[in-house]
């Protein structure tokens, strides 16, 4: 697939499709577009958290990143490609929040008018800035309605393009500009942890990796809850979850893309589940200990870390990417007061 193709709903992977052609010279494209939009979002170390996992951690912050998590890098690159008659009409786009935010802005930046398929229990804080960033928002019910069907027939009825939330070239190459940043940063890692939800961030990290710290070990997170990649990396076959409970809606995904399967496949070295409380109490350990406010996906890959899931190697280079942080004070200490 080349830049000049047009963005379209993809459909589920087939188990013996080849890997796509995302490379890390995508990656690098990627970032050129980000220079200037993007935030080259800060690395946190801690002494604690070095003490506690026993590794040298560097911590990526994307959700410093604008709109509050990485999904900005991946929805500016796609947009960037799009044509002038598909920037004309518009694009559309699913998602419980965090894309959503990020494929507004982008096209408030490009002025490109953006449509957001949402479900109607996505945290608050995400449907307000979604509209406040001036897209026009369909809502859902996620147990009953399916959200591809919804956004695959309003962009047939208004010709709009699809522009999907992690299964796309475009959208996984601008996704890791954030693990390109972070190894450029620091050097080389022998562990980068990366949390997953439709893989996107993942496989795009980890093709960075792959090409900039070829000895890297990438693993991937996800909440028990919703674990179908770590059974789909596992068994090698697409497994599928529909209407996970998770608190890390992030990762309420069903299943692995066409596009990010194969490259989970080819370049992840390992999967690992966490649980629901285990998510909370990194969220409480992140703002007491390290005063940053993270959301429950956002802090997949350091709940892993800090709560020995994943043991990295004695003094191993750890880095781990908080993937956003868009979550209220009073949502923590309701998850804080329930799993207590």
């Amino acid at each position: 697939m080349t830049h000049s193709d047009s963005i379209a709903l993809t459909k589920p992977p087939e188990l013996d499709a080849p890997v796509p052609s995302v490379t890390y010279a995508d990656i690098a494209a990627a970032a050129d577009r980000l220079a200037g939009q993007a935030h080259r979002t800060p690395v946190l170390t801690s002494k604690t958290v070095d003490q506690q996992t026993g590794s040298q951690v560097f911590i990526k912050c994307e959700n410093f990143q604008r709109t509050g998590s990485f999904k900005f890098r991946g929805a500016y690159n796609a947009l960037a490609q799009l044509s002038d008659g598909q920037r004309n009409q518009g694009v559309i786009t699913y998602s419980s929040g965090n894309h959503g935010q990020a494929l507004a802005l982008a096209g408030k930046l490009l002025d490109i008018p953006v449509t957001v398929v949402m479900p109607e229990d996505a945290p608050a804080i995400k449907q307000t800035a979604t509209q406040h960033y001036g897209a026009k928002v369909i809502f859902y019910d996620r147990h009953t309605a399916n959200r591809e069907a919804i956004c695959e027939a309003a962009a047939q009825e208004q010709g709009l393009t699809i522009v999907p939330p992690y299964d796309h070239p475009h959208i996984i190459a601008g996704q890791g500009t954030a693990a390109k940043e972070l190894i450029e940063e620091v050097g080389a890692l022998d562990v980068l942890l990366v949390c997953c939800g439709g893989g996107g961030l993942l496989s795009g990290s980890a093709i960075a990796a792959h090409t900039l710290a070829p000895n890297c070990r990438v693993v991937g997170v996800e909440p028990e809850l919703g674990d179908d990649a770590t059974r789909s990396f596992y068994t090698k076959q697409l497994q599928t979850i529909r209407h996970s409970d998770t608190i890390a809606d992030g990762a309420r995904t069903p299943c692995l893309g066409k596009f990010t399967f194969p490259l989970v496949l080819h370049y992840v070295h390992d999967m690992v589940p966490v649980s629901e409380a285990a998510i909370v109490r990194t969220m409480v350990f992140l703002l007491e200990r390290l005063k940053i406010v993270v959301e429950p996906t956002g802090v997949l890959a350091a709940t892993a870390l800090l709560e020995k899931v994943y043991t990295a190697p004695p003094n191993a280079r750890v880095g781990l990417i908080l993937s956003g942080g868009n979550v209220d004070l009073q949502r923590i200490s309701q998850l804080s007061a329930l799993y207590h």
